[in-house]
């Protein structure tokens, strides 16, 4: 049956509108340098949460060290207090290779490096007593999270999280102590250069698996939208559009307690799907003019249909 011409401009009106808000929000993020998808994944919940966190940044090999369970207190943090100096270590490196150093400032580099691990030990021997207290909550939420009822019981789901989250915070704070005197070293290094040499420095630094991901989504919000906007391969970006808020939505599942709403990306994945499975290309986006050489009939919706 031939679609009406109210129909056909409702559903066009409802892509352009769609297709914005995706254009918009992703342009926000590619303007903002500070923006990160960090918050979202850490208020994950439900099965997928911990895929979710696993991309989160991290200060050294925290969770690998002092943010395991199990072992010795002091050896997990002399295991992370190496691995957060080997860090440091490492851009040091990557940074001589972009600029190279006479052996006076070479010398320099290494010295305030050395007295940023001093440093670092003061830190941990200041935190000693906490961290042992932390451990010896994560042996217990360990232990929580084993217990059938953890996964039965939606009081004790509410615990788990809870407690999941009153961690996490915990062991932020502390790697965002130990990243300030990571910073700290790199001013240090830093007053060694000239402008020029300061901003190649910087570019030495390599962007963590996060950030990729990050842009990546914003790059793929502001493609999908505009695509949406101007009917462009409608079908094929709608489904794209319907995967991404799809994963949004499973990082809140609105099953699980705690779980933060999502009606707004619900009714935008609806509205997408309907979007997809209906011919709304037409006279009013570029995929009209597109049906006509278009070798498949799924991205552009050469049905022959001429809405």
């Amino acid at each position: 049956m031939r679609p009406t011409l109210l129909a056909v401009a409702a559903l066009a009106f409802l892509r352009i509108v769609i297709g914005l808000h995706f254009f918009l929000e992703g342009l926000s993020h590619l303007r903002d340098p500070q923006w990160s998808s960090t918050p979202f994944r850490k208020a994950a919940v439900g099965p997928f949460a911990d895929l979710y966190r696993a991309s989160l940044p991290e200060t050294g090999r925290w969770s690998a060290t002092l943010g395991a369970s199990g072992g010795e207190d002091a050896t997990a943090a002399a295991a992370w207090r190496q691995s957060v100096v080997a860090e440091w270590r490492t851009l040091l490196g990557d940074r001589r290779r972009v600029v190279p150093l006479d052996a006076t400032r070479a010398a320099e580099a290494e010295k305030l490096l050395e007295s940023a691990g001093a440093e670092l030990d003061g830190y941990l021997a200041s935190i000693g007593d906490d961290l042992a207290a932390y451990r010896l909550e994560l042996a217990r939420f360990a232990d929580m999270q084993r217990s059938p009822a953890s996964r039965q019981v939606p009081f004790a789901r509410e615990r788990v999280a809870k407690k999941r989250k009153e961690l996490s915070a915990q062991a932020a704070g502390w790697m965002k102590e130990a990243a300030a005197i990571g910073t700290k070293l790199v001013a240090g290094w830093d007053e060694q250069l000239s402008a020029a040499e300061r901003l190649k420095a910087a570019e030495a630094a390599t962007p963590s698996a996060l950030w990729k991901a990050d842009r990546f989504v914003s790059w793929s919000l502001v493609t999908i939208g505009a695509c949406l906007v101007l009917g462009v391969l409608v079908k094929f970006n709608a489904m794209g559009g319907a995967c991404f808020l799809a994963s949004v939505v499973a990082s809140q599942p609105f099953w699980v307690p705690g779980a933060q709403a999502t009606y707004d990306q619900w009714v935008e994945l609806a509205a997408l799907l309907a979007i997809a499975a209906l011919p709304t290309g037409g006279w009013s986006g570029i995929d009209y003019f597109l049906k006509s050489w278009c070798p498949s009939s799924l991205c552009c919706g050469g049905d022959g249909t001429r809405a």
